[in-house]
């Protein structure tokens, strides 16, 4: 199939139209495989994210959209759902010309899940029960759950589309409006993003982006101003606390989804083909550039040389080359800084800290899939979230000394297990700190559950319920239902029938 031909700009989208910045300041959109500019970005200022805003405030304020039912947002959702199957393969070719990753897996994982996003969400809304309390003094309380208002949603730049919609989909469900902000490295999808929105009906100022960088630029205005209500950002953690000390100011709460070292633990009894099969998926899928990655592994004494021997056989049986290729399984590292993180950490190995068993640096921006054995737990690759294509594999020898390593982090963003004992399983999930932990699989989501981390990991939770709690201001009402007629009080109660159950008295 061909592919349409790429813009050579990708503009803002504010307040419903295409616009350049203020300044008409623009910056190159690079290709990570071919290393080239690939078009030019509208160069967001400070000023080009308070438009953003107060277009979105003027939405919220004074437009349609947080005052229509849940049924009619809902139904244009679901119509800009439609738009994203429709062009899967325009918003394919954005995100993996942009940051590298493979087109197969955009065309038959991203894309749909990204429509599935909006789809979810917006049942959700929809399909969400109020909670109701029942008083004893002749009272009823219940809550309602109101949009908050102006959201601020900074995504990353290793799922652009999919993590765009994450964030836009609930708080647009729940009847706010967003200034989304992607990463400079991604810009390409937000934009079609908002073209779409606009497509299906969404009115002016509902969806609106905005590109640039970080500090004294459009995401450092976005996280100060006083007119934003919420921020849902996902990234480095040194970036979430520069965003949690911001927004502090102002008190605006945030979601904060943010770096992990994922643990992956193999016990003796697991299916090791299914297991090697997980484990290959959970570091270098995405060429690693997956805070959820499964980076320490570790396996049990056991199993553990004919366990590594497989999952060595399998990185190296992986395909790595232009993502645009069907067929390509690891591409590029995203940007030529990113590329330098990651190689400064396999440099270090080269002093003897590890042993490298397959793996290394590539042609271009490409770090090829890397297994290191016999690592210090005291050094940064065992330690420090690499984000690229680079495990540690430990053995362990019981249950309790693969908990301690595993909860020996910073991060608790997530953890998976391979076990075929039950109660195994259900200890060791117990014991793991870690905001999601998978059990003989990886990356399998139900959106109802809650999403997030802790420690280094991040600060809240997102999905079902838990998006509905951060994305609106829960609100208590009480009302006084069976009120008692006048009378004096010191009389005793006369000429009145009371039914208790099936007596009357």
């Amino acid at each position: 199939m061909t592919l349409p031909r790429r813009p050579a700009f990708i503009p803002h989208v504010i307040d419903g139209a295409e616009v350049e910045s203020l300044d008409g300041g623009r910056f190159d959109n690079v290709n990570p495989w071919t290393r080239q500019p690939e078009a030019e970005v509208a160069l967001g200022t400070p000023a080009d994210a308070d438009r953003a805003i107060d277009a979105a405030r003027r939405a919220f304020d004074d437009g349609p959209w947080p005052r229509m039912g849940f049924a009619e947002r809902g139904k244009l959702l679901h119509r800009l759902a439609d738009l994203i199957d429709g062009r899967a393969d325009e918003l394919a070719q954005a995100d993996t010309t942009d940051m590298g990753k493979p087109i197969d897996d955009m065309r038959t994982k991203e894309v749909p899940r990204s429509a599935y996003n909006l789809r979810f969400f917006a049942d959700h809304a929809r399909l969400s029960t109020g909670d109701v309390y029942p008083m004893d003094s002749g009272h009823h309380a219940y809550a309602l759950f109101q949009p908050a208002g102006v959201v601020a949603a900074i995504s990353p730049w290793n799922f652009p589309l999919m993590l765009e919609t994450w964030k836009v989909a609930p708080a647009l469900a729940w009847g706010n409006t967003v200034v989304l902000k992607p990463a400079e490295d991604t810009p390409a999808s937000a934009t079609l993003l908002a073209r779409l929105a606009l497509e299906a009906g969404l009115p002016p100022g509902v969806l609106n982006v905005v590109h640039g960088f970080g500090p004294n630029a459009p995401g450092q205005a976005l996280t100060e101003s006083a007119k934003v209500d919420r921020i849902t950002f996902t990234g480095a953690s040194d970036t979430g606390r520069i965003i949690s000390r911001a927004a502090s100011t102002n008190l605006v709460p945030c979601s904060l989804e943010l770096g992990g070292k994922g643990a992956n633990i193999v016990f003796a009894d697991a299916d090791l083909d299914h297991a090697v099969d997980w484990s290959i998926k959970a570091i270098f899928s995405n060429a690693g550039q997956v805070c959820l990655a499964g980076s320490r592994l570790y396996v049990e004494r056991p199993i553990y040389d004919a366990f590594v021997e497989r999952f060595v056989a399998r990185a190296e049986a992986l395909r790595i080359g232009d993502p645009m290729e069907p067929g390509t399984q690891v591409g590029p590292l995203a940007s030529l800084e990113h590329f330098k993180k990651v190689s400064s950490y396999l440099e270090t190995l080269e002093g003897g800290d590890g042993r490298v068993v397959t793996g290394g640096i590539g042609d271009g921006w490409v770090v090829r899939p890397t297994v290191v054995v016999n690592v210090d737990t005291k050094s940064p690759v065992y330690r420090e979230e690499i984000f690229g294509p680079v495990v540690v594999v430990l053995p362990f020898a019981s249950e309790a000394e693969a908990v301690a390593l595993a909860n020996d982090t910073r991060y608790g963003l997530n953890a998976m297990l391979f076990t075929r004992d039950l109660s195994r399983a259900h200890r060791v999930a117990a014991g793991l700190r870690a905001g999601t932990v998978w059990v003989n699989c990886f990356f399998i989501r139900d959106l109802r559950a809650p999403f997030g981390g802790a420690g280094e990991s991040g600060v809240g939770r997102e999905g079902g319920n838990f998006s509905r709690e951060f994305f609106t201001e829960p609100k208590a009402v009480v009302m006084e239902v069976a009120a008692a007629p006048a009378a004096d009080a010191t009389e005793p109660l006369q000429g009145h029938t009371v039914r208790l159950g099936r007596r009357t008295i």
